[in-house]
């Protein structure tokens, strides 16, 4: 095998790349066989993953290892020249200030020809030469400058490769980062991939070819040209798919495999680009800045990505791994791409300004590991306070004791010069003696520095949980714990579950902070054992990612987002859970809250099971109070007076409807004797009976009350008893029956009325004979005197009269006639006028004034005729009575959706009191005379139920002393009614 070796460019970031002509025997290609994977369960690969990454590291560790140790034994020499090929030779195209060129007198522009006699035309042949001259030995270079031969003599030395060890430092960086995330937390989503990167990374950076060009080295070369092309391609997928995988990517699966299509491309062209193309320094510039390109374009879209992802974040979580990501990519890149790459690109050669800012890219892996590990119980603030708390408390104890000891030894070696030993002992004391309280004294100034404004309720939060017990009221103390928590751990959600504490062992939700699903929610998790409860908390790392957990259970974790649930116990029985979430900055709880946490559960579970005792104790009370109560509201409730006499007859009960029958409230009464209270002839009756045993009786006894009314009321008499039938008074219940009464005399008076009513029919029907025969015999007078003017004016008279005494009889046989509900089609304006016609004389006599304002043409209605002229009686004969100095009765008819008729008088009015009660039986406010009632008080009751049974409908507008006005309302067409 021949080697045609390039000069490497001194100064790549990467490592520098070589181009070489190899010239190879050719060999027979080895068909592929086609290999049939077994399916394999989860288990065996994660094994095999293991396996694989063990072995991948192992041999990237030791090839690195023996690469760093080849590189520092072999010497690459450089002469400290770009040469590059043109016209068929070398030309100088730049020259290297203070480099072994600059030394030699070597300018740009000059062709190299030859060194030492030896034919130097490409690059292959200069570092074919250089490798046979080495480093530190003189040789002459044989130039060509405008069109003059030179020869200088030049000392090659060996090339800077410096920049190599910054690079592995970066690429440890990577590794070491890669497996703490891996070995910590390796079920982190894209843990593995993060891993796999690294490794590619620290392969990138740490794989440096030396130029020896053996098969050690061509391993090393095409590892790193691998590893190159890897590289962006793996963070680019990194980005897409962590810490979840974007939408755009669920959506087109083929983006992934897409990632990998350029890097697989530009590979391929280089190794086209040393197999068959003709070497060349041209050729490797090229490439190189086709491969920077390519890195710093993958780069630059990783960034674009994330920066909309975080821009789009929807969880605080989620955001705050984005920020540490996206910040750190953009911080690593930036300096990386405007101050190398495109230079670099722009046909720069690397420099030191451009060689320093390749150390940015040590940022990808910080950022992106402390994103992956820190969303863990990871106490960085902590670690770093205390560690400062400690780190001041030493050096101020230092300080303090060299103080001490040369304060001590001057005064020693001042006074007794022979005491030195005591003055170290002394010295050794006092620092023993300080060290605490400035430990102590600093602590306090760190946790005021760190928490600020929650620094006194950190410092007040166990004095809380304390006095927790002082507080009886459940639901107060669980919002004061709620708010007290919230403010002190800057927590976004918390909630708070009680046991229900009956049956089997479940929790309900009682409080919650910062959560808006809280209905439906499966929590039996929280009682199903578990070895973390021994821990003294459960920890969910992502409440997404739950697989030990039921499907139920998962769907509930993931809605609550809760990440600490903390038992409160008490007597050895879990009574509530206390659950909370990450801080507002989406940080997780630090090791010291959650020792804070289970410190105050302990006070909270105590606290809850005290308040509801003290609940069970108030619902009993409530119980008893509520059932007193609902006795009394019984006594109270019942439509007859009861009052209790004890055994010296003082009264000690008194409900409401006696106040209201004995028109005496409550406490004018009680604890007097009934003898001051109700009247002599009861308390005589009451003295006679109650010297028997038993219940008595008192019927329709008259009662005379305080306001001088006379009341009949039916009156029992009980001995008022203990469980134990002891007698410890008189209970008497007194039944309020005037108004019974008064209905049965109205009754009465009703069923005489209605006897008159028979009567008067009788008599109208005997009446009617003689007037018919008046009437005929008038008329036959009045044919026989049509010449005598004067007479039959007389006649004619006499029969308009007795039409007219016709008519009332008929109207009075039509009143007091027991007609059937037969409905016909009947004309209301007609019965007005009938009804009026009835009453003509009796309005003429009460100076009554009729107004009629009826419709013409009105429509008729579906009624009964005699029924309907009881109502418009009824009507006009209250408005009579009403108007007892005469007045005005207005009578108005009008057609609409039916027929309606407005009755209204100028009378007294009816109180605004008495309103409701108008169609109430035997109700009636007409004033008596001589102490007889001038109503029976069913005349609007009786009329209410004949307009229902037509359908129609009655209301009244009344005030005292602006008079009445009844509003009719009949349907044009009869609605069914059952009769």
């Amino acid at each position: 095998m021949e080697l045609d070796v390039y000069k490497p460019l001194s100064g790549s970031p990467m490592g520098v790349v070589m181009a070489a002509n190899v010239q190879k025997a050719e060999r027979e290609p080895s068909s592929p066989r086609l290999v049939s994977v077994p399916s394999m369960n989860k288990d065996f690969q994660v094994r095999s993953t293991v396996i694989l990454l063990a072995l991948l590291t192992t041999a990237a560790i030791i090839y690195a290892g023996y690469n760093f140790q080849a590189e520092r034994s072999f010497q690459l020499p450089t002469d400290g020249v770009w040469w590059v090929e043109q016209g068929g030779s070398l030309v100088a195209a730049r020259v290297d200030d203070g480099g072994p060129g600059t030394r030699a007198g070597i300018k740009v522009g000059d062709q190299l020809t030859a060194i030492d006699q030896h034919a130097a035309t490409t690059t292959a042949a200069l570092s074919h030469q250089l490798f046979r001259v080495g480093a530190w030995s003189k040789t002459t270079y044989s130039l060509v400058r405008q069109a003059v031969p030179v020869d200088v003599v030049l000392i090659p030395v060996p090339a800077e490769r410096s920049q190599y060890d910054w690079l592995r430092l970066i690429g440890l960086i990577y590794l070491t980062v890669g497996l703490y995330v891996l070995l910590r937390r390796w079920t982190a989503p894209g843990s593995t991939h993060f891993y796999i990167f690294c490794l590619v990374s620290f392969i990138f950076y740490s794989f440096h070819y030396t130029g020896k060009l053996n098969q050690f080295d061509w391993t090393i070369y095409w590892g790193n040209v691998v590893a190159w092309v890897l590289q962006p391609a793996l963070f680019l997928h990194f980005v897409l798919t962590f810490p979840e995988r974007r939408q755009f990517v669920r959506e087109h699966r083929w983006v992934i495999p897409f990632i990998y299509l350029p890097g697989a491309l530009l590979l391929s062209v280089h190794v086209v680009a040393l197999q068959l193309l003709r070497a060349s320094e041209v050729l490797r510039w090229n490439l190189d800045r086709l491969q920077m390109a390519y890195l710093a374009a993958f780069f630059i879209a990783a960034a674009v990505v994330l920066v909309n992802s975080y821009r789009w974040a929807g969880t605080p979580i989620l955001r705050q791994q984005l920020k540490w990501i996206t910040r750190g990519t953009i911080l690593a890149i930036t300096p990386f791409t405007l101050f190398y790459v495109i230079p670099y690109l722009a046909g720069t050669l690397p420099e030191n300004t451009m060689k320093v800012s390749v150390l940015s890219l040590g940022l990808l892996p910080l950022t992106f590991g402390y994103a992956i590990f820190r969303y863990r119980l990871m106490d960085v603030d902590l670690i770093f306070k205390r560690g400062m708390v400690y780190t001041l408390s030493a050096a101020a104890i230092i300080g303090a004791y060299f103080a001490v000891v040369a304060g001590v030894a001057e005064v020693v070696h001042a006074r007794v010069p022979s005491s030195g030993p005591i003055g170290l002992v002394l010295a050794i004391v006092v620092t023993a003696l300080v060290f605490d309280p400035v430990r102590k004294w600093i602590q306090e100034r760190i946790d005021q520095f760190f928490y600020r404004t929650r620094y006194d309720y950190r410092k007040t939060l166990i004095e809380f949980g304390r006095d927790l017990s002082a507080e009886t009221d459940l639901d107060e103390m669980l919002s004061s714990v709620v708010d007290r928590l919230s403010r002190t751990l800057l927590v976004d959600r918390m909630a708070v579950f009680l046991s229900a504490g009956d049956g089997p062992v479940r929790f309900l939700l009682s409080k919650s902070f910062g959560m808006t699903q809280t209905s439906g929610l499966d929590l039996n998790f929280l009682a199903t054992p578990r070895p973390e409860i021994g821990a003294g908390h459960i920890f969910f790392d992502n409440t997404h990612q739950v697989p030990r957990e039921t499907p139920g259970a998962q769907q509930t974790i993931a809605r609550l987002d809760l990440n600490y649930y903390i038992p409160c116990r008490a007597q050895k029985q879990t009574v509530a859970v206390l659950g909370l979430g990450k801080t507002v900055e989406g940080d997780f709880l630090t090791s010291e809250d959650v020792e804070l946490l289970e410190t105050l559960a302990g006070y909270l579970g105590i606290a809850i099971q005290n308040a509801r005792l003290y609940a069970s104790l108030e619902q009993k009370v409530a119980e008893y109070e509520r059932l007193k109560d609902f006795n009394e509201n019984i006594v109270e409730s019942i439509n007859v007076g009861v009052l209790a006499v004890d055994l010296a007859d003082r009264i000690e009960s008194w409900n409401s409807q006696m106040e209201v029958m004995y028109a005496l409230p409550r406490w004018q009464v009680l604890a007097r004797p009934l003898s001051e209270i109700l009247p002599a002839a009861f308390v005589e009756e009451f003295y006679r009976v109650r010297q028997n045993q038993g219940i008595h009786n008192l019927y329709k006894f008259r009662l005379n009350t305080p306001t001088g009314e006379s009341r009949i009321v039916n009156v029992a008499i009980a001995p008022l008893v203990t469980r134990k039938f002891n007698v410890i008074g008189r209970l008497i219940i007194m039944d309020d029956i005037t108004e019974r009464v008064e209905l049965e005399t109205q009754l009465s008076q009703a069923d005489k009325l209605s006897s008159i009513g028979l009567l008067a029919a009788g008599v109208a029907h005997e009446v009617n004979t003689p007037l018919a025969v008046i009437s005929s015999y008038a008329q036959m007078l009045s044919k026989q005197l049509q010449g005598d003017p004067q007479r039959g004016a007389l006649l004619e008279k006499i029969t308009k009269q007795t039409f007219r005494a016709s008519e009332i009889v008929n109207n009075l046989l039509n009143f007091s006639r027991t007609s059937g509900t037969e409905f016909t089609e009947v004309d209301v304006n007609r019965i007005i006028h009938d009804t009026l016609a009835l009453l003509e004389h009796q309005f003429k006599t009460s100076k009554i004034q009729v107004q009629d304002e009826m419709a013409s043409h009105l429509p008729t209605i579906s009624g009964n005729a005699g029924r309907l002229q009881q109502v418009f009686l009824n009507l006009f004969l209250n408005a009579k009575d009403a108007m007892a100095n005469g007045g005005t009765l207005r009578i108005a008819t009008s057609n609409g959706e039916g027929v309606s008729v407005v009755v209204s008088d100028t009378g007294s009015g009816i109180a605004q009191e008495h309103i409701q009660r108008i169609y109430d039986p035997f109700f009636t406010t007409k004033a008596s005379r001589e102490g007889q009632p001038r109503g029976t008080g069913l005349g609007l009751s009786v009329s209410y139920g004949i307009i229902q049974e037509h359908a129609g409908k009655i209301r009244v507008e009344s005030r005292p002393g602006e008079g009445t006005r009844f509003y009719l309302d009949f349907p044009l067409t009869r609605k069914a009614v059952n009769v």
